[in-house]
């Protein structure tokens, strides 16, 4: 029988902490543990930069920038999870199987008031910051902690220097695994730009700390920090950073985004992003054998060309196999890798990758190195395919589509898709929404600034567009299926090798952009949608319902355009 993974001493109903941890205890351990590695950790940390030099003081015992096997001793002596199969890291995140974006705030400060989209973010008054850091605080003295000092960037000149500190040492894994690692020669002098502090056994007071429950993440860009509270899902840290990014990045003229990259072999000029929220195949897409992996997730477009924010992949893991994604199935077999939230043989300790028991969101971290393809510097050209990926769960959208810069736009700033289950507490089935910039979660500013970013950067690399549905075909959510894989990867070879602008295409009467008629390797049936349904007309009516959904919609954003790109809406 196969068994959850489990990261407590204690039942949840004896701790009544949600699936979180009792550390205090822990940190006595750790005092009396003679690991030998005091001496190291000490070492690499900026001897002026020190927790205490932050005015964070009165922890307990405080790790530096620990390696990889030093924090997997650390989490299994603080019994936060269970070594895996080849040495990956096995964990449950507890009650938070997702991301809380109703539990993320914005500080509401002066600096920052006028340039916030506040319909997207939620504010948090100043004093009632102060009060959740002042107890925040209090609450983790005495404890054991670890610390990362990383960037937040690959390009040297665009890159934030983040200070992770982490009351899991497992989070720290996850954390160096996610973001850039500095060489052991740049730690010395490390000073963080941003400081984040996650604490999972700390519960928020929605009347004192101006928050929605206990849970909570408050981004404060006057006082550079973000605190996380009562929650152990660990992608909560590297969405953290990806909204600073995304906040500080415009006012250099660069583009963030929510979006994968690659690159030819031996050709950083023939660049390829793929724009996408969490369950539409960003990480499985770019991870393709044949092209150099620049990163799964998120990058900059500036003038210089594309660059990954992170140094590390966070891969889902349900339904993964060794024969469709092999490089990423090898991972959940390494040494180090997170594994979140899978189920697992309590004897041979074999991974379960069909089983969503716990959450449709089981996940697996690890480093860009673990992948054969990966670039080692994270940077290339600019692009010459934008991939725009959404999962459309009415069965509507055709698998590919060519985009004109205008149509771009337009599906740019709709960022139609579907949330799948797990990736946000209590989404359960997938659910149809309209996420602009496709990561509305993530934007502090103005979707019409990122729109206008990515047409300039479009225009003047004279990049090709293309919608790519990794949804359903044959009927919607229930009734359809899955968009096979190997379609979609043979449509966009064919896009990204340049073969498929020269086949035939038809305009579509739904939305007018352009589709293959025909492609080798791929069903002609399967390139028309509405061949697909075993009832056209209820086909039909399916298309002029998200049709509507899709005018609705832009209808926020249609006075802020271009009469160009109002002229490409639906």
């Amino acid at each position: 029988m196969a068994q959850t993974v489990v990261n407590l001493n204690r039942k949840l109903e004896d701790q009544g902490r949600q699936g979180l941890g009792d550390h205090a205890a822990g940190a006595q351990v750790a005092a009396n543990s003679t690991q030998g590695t005091t001496g190291m950790a000490q070492s690499r940390v900026n001897p002026n930069c020190k927790l205490e030099d932050q005015g964070i003081e009165g922890l307990g015992r405080v790790h530096y920038n620990l390696l990889e096997p030093a924090l997997i001793e650390a989490a299994i002596r603080r019994d936060e999870g269970k070594l895996g199969l080849g040495g990956a890291f096995l964990v449950s995140t507890g009650a938070k199987t997702g991301r809380s974006p109703k539990d993320k705030f914005v500080v509401r400060t002066a600096g920052v008031e006028a340039s916030i989209w506040w319909d997207n973010n939620a504010p948090m008054e100043p004093e009632a910051f102060d009060r959740l850091h002042a107890d925040m605080l209090a609450h983790m003295k005495g404890k054991e902690y670890f610390v990362q000092d990383l960037f937040g960037g690959a390009d040297p000149e665009q890159r934030l220097d983040v200070r992770v500190v982490s009351e899991l040492a497992w989070h720290n894994l996850f954390i160096r695994h996610l973001l850039r690692r500095p060489e052991a020669s740049e730690l010395a002098s490390f000073t963080p730009d941003w400081t984040i502090i996650n604490c999972p056994s700390f519960k928020a007071d929605p009347a004192r700390h101006g928050c929605r429950s206990e849970t909570v993440i408050a981004l404060n860009f006057e006082r550079k920090m973000i605190l996380i509270g009562n929650t152990g899902y660990a992608g909560e840290n590297k969405k953290g950073v990806f909204t600073l990014l995304n906040y500080i990045l415009p006012e250099r003229g660069v583009m963030p985004m929510h979006c994968s990259a690659n690159h030819a072999p031996g050709d950083e000029s023939d660049v390829a992003v793929f724009f996408g929220l969490s369950g539409t195949g960003k990480t499985t897409l770019s991870a393709d054998p044949s092209r150099v992996l620049i990163g799964d997730d998120e990058h900059g477009w500036s003038d210089k060309g594309v660059f990954n924010f992170e140094g590390g992949c966070y891969a889902k893991t349900i339904n993964l196999s060794p024969e469709a994604e092999p490089e990423i199935y090898a991972t959940t077999h390494r040494f180090g890798t997170v594994v979140e939230n899978m189920v697992y043989d309590p004897d041979t300790l074999e991974l379960d990758f069909a089983d969503g028991s716990i959450t449709e969101n089981t996940r697996c971290a690890y480093p860009l190195v673990a992948i054969s393809n990966a670039s080692e510097t994270g940077m290339a050209g600019a692009p010459k395919n934008v991939i725009m990926l959404t999962s459309d769960a009415y069965g509507v959208m055709p698998p590919i589509a060519r985009l004109t810069p205008q149509q771009a736009m337009y599906h740019f700033l709709s960022g139609f898709t579907s949330k799948t289950p797990g990736t946000e507490d209590g989404v359960v089935e997938p659910q149809p929404t309209f996420s602009t910039c496709f990561g509305a979660p993530f934007m502090p500013r103005r979707p019409e600034e990122y729109g206008k970013l990515l047409e300039e950067r479009i225009q003047k690399s004279g990049a090709t567009c293309w919608l790519v549905n990794t949804g359903w075909t044959g009927g919607p959510f229930g009734t359809g299926k899955r968009m096979p894989i190997k379609a979609t990867r043979a449509l966009l070879s064919a896009a990204l090798d340049g073969s498929l602008n020269n086949v035939e295409f038809r305009k579509d009467p739904n939305f007018g952009f352009e589709v293959p008629v025909s492609v080798p390797g791929v069903e002609d049936k399967l390139l028309d949608p509405r061949q697909t349904w075993a009832d056209g007309a209820a086909y039909d009516a399916q298309a002029e319902k998200l049709k509507g959904m899709f005018r609705e919609n832009f209808k926020k954003y249609a006075d802020k355009v271009d009469q160009d790109v109002r002229d490409a809406a639906i």
